[in-house]
Protein backbone atom coordinates (compact mmCIF):
# COMPACT_ATOMS: atom_id res chain seq x y z
CA UNK A 1 0.00 0.00 0.00
CA UNK A 2 2.99 2.30 0.12
CA UNK A 3 2.57 2.76 4.00
CA UNK A 4 5.80 5.05 4.41
CA UNK A 5 4.44 7.21 1.77
CA UNK A 6 0.96 7.35 2.88
CA UNK A 7 1.86 7.78 6.86
CA UNK A 8 3.89 10.43 6.05
CA UNK A 9 1.85 12.34 3.81
CA UNK A 10 -1.76 11.78 6.45
CA UNK A 11 1.10 13.18 9.43
CA UNK A 12 1.45 16.24 7.62
CA UNK A 13 -2.26 16.66 6.76
CA UNK A 14 -3.40 15.91 9.89
CA UNK A 15 -0.84 17.58 12.36
CA UNK A 16 0.82 14.15 13.56
CA UNK A 17 4.28 14.54 13.69
CA UNK A 18 6.09 13.45 16.82
CA UNK A 19 2.91 10.76 17.50
CA UNK A 20 3.74 7.16 17.64
CA UNK A 21 1.25 5.07 14.92
CA UNK A 22 0.65 2.15 15.01
CA UNK A 23 -1.20 -0.35 12.58
CA UNK A 24 -4.55 -2.26 14.76
CA UNK A 25 -4.87 -6.15 13.33
CA UNK A 26 -8.04 -6.22 10.97
CA UNK A 27 -11.03 -8.10 11.12
CA UNK A 28 -12.22 -10.35 8.75
CA UNK A 29 -14.15 -8.66 6.33
CA UNK A 30 -12.75 -4.84 6.97
CA UNK A 31 -12.86 -2.21 4.75
CA UNK A 32 -10.26 0.03 6.62
CA UNK A 33 -6.69 0.05 7.89
CA UNK A 34 -6.64 1.51 10.98
CA UNK A 35 -3.99 2.55 12.97
CA UNK A 36 -3.91 4.06 16.63
CA UNK A 37 -1.71 7.75 17.16
CA UNK A 38 -0.08 8.43 20.70
CA UNK A 39 1.70 11.06 21.96
CA UNK A 40 3.12 12.00 25.30
CA UNK A 41 0.15 14.52 27.47
CA UNK A 42 -2.00 14.01 24.40
CA UNK A 43 -5.00 12.40 23.63
CA UNK A 44 -4.99 9.53 21.48
CA UNK A 45 -6.39 9.59 17.80
CA UNK A 46 -7.63 7.14 15.47
CA UNK A 47 -6.50 7.56 12.19
CA UNK A 48 -8.49 5.36 9.47
CA UNK A 49 -7.42 4.66 5.82
CA UNK A 50 -10.46 3.31 3.44
CA UNK A 51 -8.97 1.61 0.42
CA UNK A 52 -11.57 -0.39 -0.98
CA UNK A 53 -13.19 1.40 -3.96
CA UNK A 54 -16.46 -0.03 -2.49
CA UNK A 55 -17.64 3.62 -1.23
CA UNK A 56 -17.73 7.18 -2.74
CA UNK A 57 -16.27 10.68 -1.57
CA UNK A 58 -20.76 11.56 -0.85
CA UNK A 59 -20.74 8.23 1.46
CA UNK A 60 -17.53 9.21 3.39
CA UNK A 61 -18.68 13.10 3.76
CA UNK A 62 -21.89 11.58 4.69
CA UNK A 63 -20.81 9.66 7.60
CA UNK A 64 -18.13 12.66 8.81
CA UNK A 65 -20.80 14.98 8.71
CA UNK A 66 -23.36 13.16 10.74
CA UNK A 67 -20.62 12.11 13.45
CA UNK A 68 -19.66 15.97 13.72
CA UNK A 69 -23.12 16.69 14.17
CA UNK A 70 -24.08 14.17 16.53
CA UNK A 71 -21.07 15.17 18.30
CA UNK A 72 -22.09 18.91 18.75
CA UNK A 73 -24.97 18.36 19.88
CA UNK A 74 -24.06 15.85 22.75
CA UNK A 75 -24.30 12.82 21.82
CA UNK A 76 -21.61 10.15 23.24
CA UNK A 77 -19.35 9.83 19.88
CA UNK A 78 -15.37 9.62 18.90
CA UNK A 79 -15.58 12.92 17.44
CA UNK A 80 -14.17 13.13 13.77
CA UNK A 81 -11.25 15.57 14.03
CA UNK A 82 -10.29 18.50 10.91
CA UNK A 83 -7.23 18.35 9.11
CA UNK A 84 -4.75 21.51 8.84
CA UNK A 85 -6.95 21.91 5.65
CA UNK A 86 -10.27 22.42 7.84
CA UNK A 87 -11.26 19.23 6.47
CA UNK A 88 -13.17 16.35 8.10
CA UNK A 89 -12.60 13.97 5.08
CA UNK A 90 -8.72 13.95 2.99
CA UNK A 91 -8.06 12.68 -0.15
CA UNK A 92 -4.78 11.04 -1.18
CA UNK A 93 -4.18 9.23 -4.61
CA UNK A 94 -1.44 7.27 -5.09
CA UNK A 95 0.26 5.04 -7.70
CA UNK A 96 -3.27 5.59 -9.43
CA UNK A 97 -5.42 4.54 -6.12
CA UNK A 98 -7.44 7.05 -4.40
CA UNK A 99 -7.46 6.86 0.02
CA UNK A 100 -10.19 8.39 1.92
CA UNK A 101 -8.84 9.60 5.15
CA UNK A 102 -10.12 10.77 8.57
CA UNK A 103 -8.86 10.95 12.24
CA UNK A 104 -11.09 10.39 14.93
CA UNK A 105 -10.79 10.94 18.77
CA UNK A 106 -9.91 7.91 20.51
CA UNK A 107 -13.10 6.72 22.54
CA UNK A 108 -12.38 6.49 26.36
CA UNK A 109 -11.86 3.72 28.42
CA UNK A 110 -11.76 -0.10 26.55
CA UNK A 111 -14.08 -2.29 25.07
CA UNK A 112 -16.17 -5.02 26.96
CA UNK A 113 -14.37 -7.84 25.43
CA UNK A 114 -10.78 -6.32 26.52
CA UNK A 115 -12.23 -6.60 30.38
CA UNK A 116 -13.12 -9.97 29.31
CA UNK A 117 -16.75 -8.77 29.42
CA UNK A 118 -16.81 -8.39 33.19
CA UNK A 119 -18.56 -4.82 33.78
CA UNK A 120 -17.33 -2.01 36.02
CA UNK A 121 -16.57 -3.03 40.09
CA UNK A 122 -19.01 -2.03 42.27
CA UNK A 123 -21.84 -1.76 39.80
CA UNK A 124 -24.68 -3.23 38.74
CA UNK A 125 -24.48 -4.77 35.35
CA UNK A 126 -28.02 -3.57 34.64
CA UNK A 127 -26.60 -0.35 34.69
CA UNK A 128 -24.87 -1.28 31.91
CA UNK A 129 -28.12 -2.42 29.99
CA UNK A 130 -29.64 1.19 30.93
CA UNK A 131 -26.63 3.03 29.60
CA UNK A 132 -26.47 1.17 26.58
CA UNK A 133 -30.31 2.50 25.60
CA UNK A 134 -29.69 5.62 27.15
CA UNK A 135 -26.48 6.14 24.87
CA UNK A 136 -28.44 5.62 21.96
CA UNK A 137 -31.74 7.09 22.69
CA UNK A 138 -29.32 10.49 22.77
CA UNK A 139 -28.11 9.61 19.05
CA UNK A 140 -32.04 8.70 17.76
CA UNK A 141 -33.44 12.11 19.61
CA UNK A 142 -30.33 13.98 17.54
CA UNK A 143 -30.85 12.55 14.72
CA UNK A 144 -34.69 13.03 14.65
CA UNK A 145 -33.72 17.09 13.86
CA UNK A 146 -30.98 15.92 11.56
CA UNK A 147 -30.72 17.46 7.89
CA UNK A 148 -27.92 16.17 5.88
CA UNK A 149 -25.52 18.29 3.87
CA UNK A 150 -23.74 14.93 2.05
CA UNK A 151 -26.70 12.21 2.26
CA UNK A 152 -26.09 8.36 3.58
CA UNK A 153 -27.79 5.53 1.49
CA UNK A 154 -31.20 4.70 2.53
CA UNK A 155 -32.25 0.82 3.80
CA UNK A 156 -33.58 0.35 0.20
CA UNK A 157 -30.92 1.66 -1.48
CA UNK A 158 -28.95 -1.47 -0.03
CA UNK A 159 -31.49 -4.09 0.80
CA UNK A 160 -34.18 -4.80 -2.49
CA UNK A 161 -35.30 -7.90 -4.05
CA UNK A 162 -32.92 -7.19 -6.98
CA UNK A 163 -29.93 -6.93 -4.92
CA UNK A 164 -30.37 -10.35 -2.58
CA UNK A 165 -31.29 -11.80 -5.90
CA UNK A 166 -27.93 -11.29 -7.40
CA UNK A 167 -26.06 -12.11 -3.96
CA UNK A 168 -27.79 -14.85 -2.63
CA UNK A 169 -27.30 -18.42 -4.59
CA UNK A 170 -29.73 -19.96 -6.77
CA UNK A 171 -30.13 -23.30 -4.63
CA UNK A 172 -31.23 -20.75 -1.68
CA UNK A 173 -34.67 -20.12 -3.02
CA UNK A 174 -36.63 -20.48 -0.40
CA UNK A 175 -34.28 -18.14 1.72
CA UNK A 176 -34.58 -16.00 -1.08
CA UNK A 177 -38.38 -15.73 -1.31
CA UNK A 178 -38.55 -15.03 2.55
CA UNK A 179 -36.67 -11.89 2.15
CA UNK A 180 -38.42 -10.46 -0.58
CA UNK A 181 -40.84 -11.26 1.61
CA UNK A 182 -39.73 -9.85 4.75
CA UNK A 183 -38.77 -6.56 1.99
CA UNK A 184 -42.29 -6.33 0.90
CA UNK A 185 -43.05 -6.28 4.74
CA UNK A 186 -40.71 -2.89 5.61
CA UNK A 187 -42.13 -1.39 2.65
CA UNK A 188 -45.59 -1.13 4.27
CA UNK A 189 -44.35 0.32 7.17
CA UNK A 190 -44.12 4.20 8.87
CA UNK A 191 -41.22 6.09 7.65
CA UNK A 192 -41.96 9.09 9.42
CA UNK A 193 -39.22 11.75 10.81
CA UNK A 194 -40.05 9.90 14.79
CA UNK A 195 -39.67 6.39 13.54
CA UNK A 196 -36.77 6.58 10.58
CA UNK A 197 -33.95 8.66 10.36
CA UNK A 198 -30.03 8.40 10.24
CA UNK A 199 -29.14 4.96 12.19
CA UNK A 200 -25.72 3.62 13.41
CA UNK A 201 -26.84 -0.03 12.22
CA UNK A 202 -24.40 -1.84 13.91
CA UNK A 203 -24.67 -0.79 17.42
CA UNK A 204 -22.79 -3.01 19.47
CA UNK A 205 -20.18 -3.43 22.16
CA UNK A 206 -17.50 -3.97 19.49
CA UNK A 207 -17.98 -0.63 18.32
CA UNK A 208 -17.93 1.26 21.38
CA UNK A 209 -16.05 1.71 24.62
CA UNK A 210 -16.68 1.97 28.18
CA UNK A 211 -15.24 4.18 30.51
CA UNK A 212 -14.83 1.96 33.59
CA UNK A 213 -14.71 4.35 36.04
CA UNK A 214 -17.56 5.99 35.32
CA UNK A 215 -19.88 3.47 33.09
CA UNK A 216 -19.72 5.86 30.27
CA UNK A 217 -20.24 4.78 26.78
CA UNK A 218 -18.44 6.07 23.58
CA UNK A 219 -19.84 5.21 20.43
CA UNK A 220 -17.65 4.74 17.17
CA UNK A 221 -17.71 2.86 13.89
CA UNK A 222 -20.52 4.50 11.86
CA UNK A 223 -19.16 3.16 8.55
CA UNK A 224 -22.42 1.47 8.60
CA UNK A 225 -24.32 3.91 9.01
CA UNK A 226 -27.42 5.10 6.70
CA UNK A 227 -31.29 6.09 6.70
CA UNK A 228 -33.31 3.25 8.53
CA UNK A 229 -35.49 2.46 11.08
CA UNK A 230 -34.53 3.60 14.94
CA UNK A 231 -36.14 0.03 16.11
CA UNK A 232 -33.95 -1.46 13.99
CA UNK A 233 -30.47 -0.45 16.11
CA UNK A 234 -32.74 -1.11 19.27
CA UNK A 235 -33.22 -4.91 17.87
CA UNK A 236 -29.75 -5.30 17.32
CA UNK A 237 -29.39 -4.31 21.04
CA UNK A 238 -31.82 -7.42 22.12
CA UNK A 239 -29.77 -9.55 19.28
CA UNK A 240 -26.65 -8.96 21.09
CA UNK A 241 -28.33 -9.00 24.64
CA UNK A 242 -28.47 -12.83 24.47
CA UNK A 243 -24.74 -13.66 24.51
CA UNK A 244 -25.02 -12.61 28.72
CA UNK A 245 -27.66 -16.05 29.16
CA UNK A 246 -26.75 -17.74 25.81
CA UNK A 247 -25.64 -21.09 27.97
CA UNK A 248 -28.81 -21.27 29.85
CA UNK A 249 -30.64 -24.18 29.34
CA UNK A 250 -33.84 -23.37 30.28
CA UNK A 251 -35.79 -21.81 27.69
CA UNK A 252 -38.09 -20.05 30.25
CA UNK A 253 -35.33 -18.47 32.28
CA UNK A 254 -33.68 -17.39 29.21
CA UNK A 255 -37.09 -15.80 28.13
CA UNK A 256 -37.37 -14.13 31.41
CA UNK A 257 -33.41 -12.95 31.47
CA UNK A 258 -33.96 -11.32 27.59
CA UNK A 259 -37.33 -9.30 28.30
CA UNK A 260 -35.79 -7.85 31.74
CA UNK A 261 -32.63 -7.08 29.77
CA UNK A 262 -34.06 -5.46 27.20
CA UNK A 263 -36.98 -3.96 29.59
CA UNK A 264 -34.01 -2.21 31.14
CA UNK A 265 -32.14 -1.10 27.84
CA UNK A 266 -35.51 0.87 26.82
CA UNK A 267 -35.97 2.93 30.13
CA UNK A 268 -32.48 3.84 29.21
CA UNK A 269 -33.63 4.34 25.73
CA UNK A 270 -36.94 6.37 26.52
CA UNK A 271 -35.32 8.56 29.00
CA UNK A 272 -33.63 10.43 26.01
CA UNK A 273 -36.40 10.34 22.82
CA UNK A 274 -39.89 8.67 22.58
CA UNK A 275 -40.72 5.79 20.61
CA UNK A 276 -44.36 4.40 19.76
CA UNK A 277 -45.62 0.84 21.15
CA UNK A 278 -46.57 0.19 18.18
CA UNK A 279 -43.10 0.66 16.36
CA UNK A 280 -41.68 -1.64 19.34
CA UNK A 281 -44.79 -4.43 19.05
CA UNK A 282 -42.27 -4.75 15.82
CA UNK A 283 -39.60 -5.96 17.59
CA UNK A 284 -39.36 -9.63 16.41
CA UNK A 285 -39.79 -8.34 13.04
CA UNK A 286 -36.66 -6.30 13.59
CA UNK A 287 -34.98 -9.07 14.56
CA UNK A 288 -35.45 -10.96 11.39
CA UNK A 289 -34.26 -7.47 9.66
CA UNK A 290 -30.68 -8.36 11.85
CA UNK A 291 -30.95 -11.45 10.87
CA UNK A 292 -31.02 -10.52 7.36
CA UNK A 293 -28.04 -8.12 7.55
CA UNK A 294 -26.15 -10.74 8.82
CA UNK A 295 -26.61 -13.27 5.88
CA UNK A 296 -26.36 -10.33 3.09
CA UNK A 297 -22.96 -9.66 5.16
CA UNK A 298 -21.78 -13.35 5.04
CA UNK A 299 -22.26 -13.61 1.06
CA UNK A 300 -21.02 -10.48 0.45
CA UNK A 301 -17.71 -11.11 2.72
CA UNK A 302 -17.52 -14.63 0.35
CA UNK A 303 -18.36 -12.34 -2.58
CA UNK A 304 -15.17 -10.03 -1.64
CA UNK A 305 -13.10 -12.40 -1.29
CA UNK A 306 -13.61 -14.47 -4.26
CA UNK A 307 -14.39 -17.69 -1.52
CA UNK A 308 -16.86 -20.47 -3.21
CA UNK A 309 -20.19 -19.76 -1.05
CA UNK A 310 -20.61 -22.46 1.70
CA UNK A 311 -23.16 -22.31 4.93
CA UNK A 312 -21.36 -22.96 7.93
CA UNK A 313 -22.90 -23.72 11.24
CA UNK A 314 -24.00 -20.19 12.25
CA UNK A 315 -24.98 -18.72 8.76
CA UNK A 316 -27.22 -22.08 8.47
CA UNK A 317 -28.40 -21.62 11.79
CA UNK A 318 -29.90 -18.05 11.01
CA UNK A 319 -30.90 -19.35 7.03
CA UNK A 320 -33.04 -22.12 8.99
CA UNK A 321 -34.81 -19.24 11.03
CA UNK A 322 -35.74 -17.41 8.64
CA UNK A 323 -36.70 -20.18 5.94
CA UNK A 324 -38.89 -21.93 9.06
CA UNK A 325 -40.30 -18.13 10.55
CA UNK A 326 -38.80 -19.20 13.66
CA UNK A 327 -38.74 -16.08 15.66
CA UNK A 328 -36.65 -14.26 18.21
CA UNK A 329 -33.23 -15.83 16.09
CA UNK A 330 -34.63 -19.15 17.52
CA UNK A 331 -33.58 -18.27 21.19
CA UNK A 332 -36.98 -19.56 22.69
CA UNK A 333 -37.40 -22.40 20.13
CA UNK A 334 -35.87 -26.19 20.07
CA UNK A 335 -33.86 -25.38 17.26
CA UNK A 336 -31.86 -23.51 19.71
CA UNK A 337 -28.64 -25.49 21.71
CA UNK A 338 -27.49 -24.09 24.76
CA UNK A 339 -23.88 -26.59 24.53
CA UNK A 340 -23.55 -25.28 20.95
CA UNK A 341 -25.67 -21.61 20.52
CA UNK A 342 -26.74 -20.25 17.12
CA UNK A 343 -25.90 -23.39 15.14
CA UNK A 344 -27.73 -25.53 13.26
CA UNK A 345 -25.70 -28.17 10.84
CA UNK A 346 -23.83 -26.98 7.79
CA UNK A 347 -25.46 -27.35 4.35
CA UNK A 348 -24.38 -27.58 0.74
CA UNK A 349 -25.32 -24.29 -2.00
Amino acid sequence: MGDTYLLTVVSELFGLEGYEIQLIPAHDGGRNVVYTCEKEGVDAKILRIAFLPDRSREDFLGEVEYIRYLFEHGGSVSNVISSRNENLLEEITHNNHTFFVCLFEKAKGKMLVENNYRYREGAPISEYYYNCGKVLGKLHQISKGYTPVHRRYSFFDKFNAEYIDKLIPTSLSLLKEKLVELLKTLEGLDRSQESFGMIHFDYNDGNYSIDFDTGQITVYDFDNSCFGWYMYDLAGLWTHGVGWIQFEPDASKRRKFMDEYFGTVLAGYRSETEIDDSMLDKLPLFIKVCIMENIVDAFEVMQNTGEEPECDEELSYLIKCLEDDIPYQGFFHEIYSCEEPFQYEERNI
